[in-house]
C-alpha cells in the first residue's frame, strides 16, 4: 500500500508555476518504490540535462572572466546532490511526494538522494510543461543564495568553505597540519584551514579528518563574521 499525496496549490505556489498538464507533477513525486510504472527516473534524466544546460550558460554569462576550470568548480558545486537536496528541503518537497509506505518508514522523504532526483524531475515537469524559460526563472531563483555564497551546504564545513571562498573569489582553502598530541591510541591533532589573502583559522580534532572540518568550520564563521 503507498501513501498518495497530493501535490496541490500550495506546492505549485512554491514552484511559481501553475501546471496546465498537473499528471506531469504528480509523476514528478512518484518514488520508484510506489510502483513500477509512472515513477519519476525518466523525468530526473531531463532534468538533470536542462538544471545543467540553465547553470552552466548563466554561469558562463555571469562569470566572463573565470576560466574553464574555475566555471567547472562553480558548477560542480552548483549541480551537486547535497545542493538539490537542501533546495528540496526548503520547497519541502518530501511531504509532497508519493512513497511506497516502506520506504516512508524508513525516512525516505528526509533521504537527500531522494529529495534530489526528485527536485531533478520536478525541473524536468516545469520545463516539458511551461517551456525552457519556466525552468530556467525557477532555478535561477531557488539556487541564487547558492551561486551567491548565501546559503552553503552546512553538514560539510569545508564544502560549504569551498563554495564561499569560490562565491567571493578568496581562492582555494589550504589545510595544514600544525601539531599533534597525546598518546597513540588517542592523538590530537591540530589543523589550520588559509586562504591565499592571509585568513586562517584553526582546528582541533582526534583525527586529521575532524581537525581539519574544524578549521574550515572556524574560518567559515570568521569570514561570515567579516561580512557582517
Amino acid at each position: 500500500m503507498t501513501r498518495r499525496a497530493k501535490p496541490g496549490q500550495a506546492l505549485e505556489a512554491a514552484l511559481g508555476h501553475r501546471f496546465a498538464d498537473p499528471a506531469l507533477l504528480t509523476r514528478a513525486l512518484t518514488h520508484r518504490s510506489a510502483g513500477p510504472k509512472g515513477h519519476n527516473e525518466r523525468l530526473e534524466f531531463v532534468g538533470d540535462r536542462v538544471l545543467g544546460l540553465v547553470m552552466a550558460s548563466h554561469l558562463h554569462a555571469d562569470r566572463p572572466d573565470d576560466s574553464e576550470g574555475e566555471l567547472s568548480a562553480r558548477y560542480n558545486a552548483l549541480v551537486r546532490r547535497e545542493t538539490l537536496a537542501e533546495i528540496a528541503l526548503g520547497l519541502d518537497l518530501g511531504q509532497a511526494m508519493i512513497l511506497a509506505k516502506s520506504e516512508e518508514g524508513i525516512g525516505g522523504r528526509q533521504k537527500p538522494a531522494i529529495l534530489a532526483d526528485a527536485l531533478e524531475a520536478v525541473i524536468a515537469a516545469l520545463y516539458l510543461d511551461g517551456g525552457l524559460e519556466t525552468a530556467r526563472a525557477f532555478i535561477l531563483r531557488h539556487w541564487a543564495p547558492f551561486i551567491d555564497g548565501r546559503s552553503l551546504v552546512t553538514k560539510d564545513s569545508k564544502t560549504a568553505l569551498n563554495l564561499l571562498a569560490m562565491a567571493r573569489n578568496l581562492g582555494n582553502p589550504v589545510y595544514s597540519e600544525i601539531g599533534r598530541s597525546g598518546p597513540d591510541h588517542a592523538p590530537m591533532f591540530r589543523v589550520t584551514a588559509s586562504l591565499p589573502g592571509g585568513t586562517e583559522a584553526a582546528g582541533a580534532g582526534p583525527s586529521k579528518r575532524v581537525a581539519e572540518q574544524a578549521a574550515a568550520e572556524a574560518l567559515l564563521a570568521l569570514l561570515e563574521g567579516h561580512s557582517s
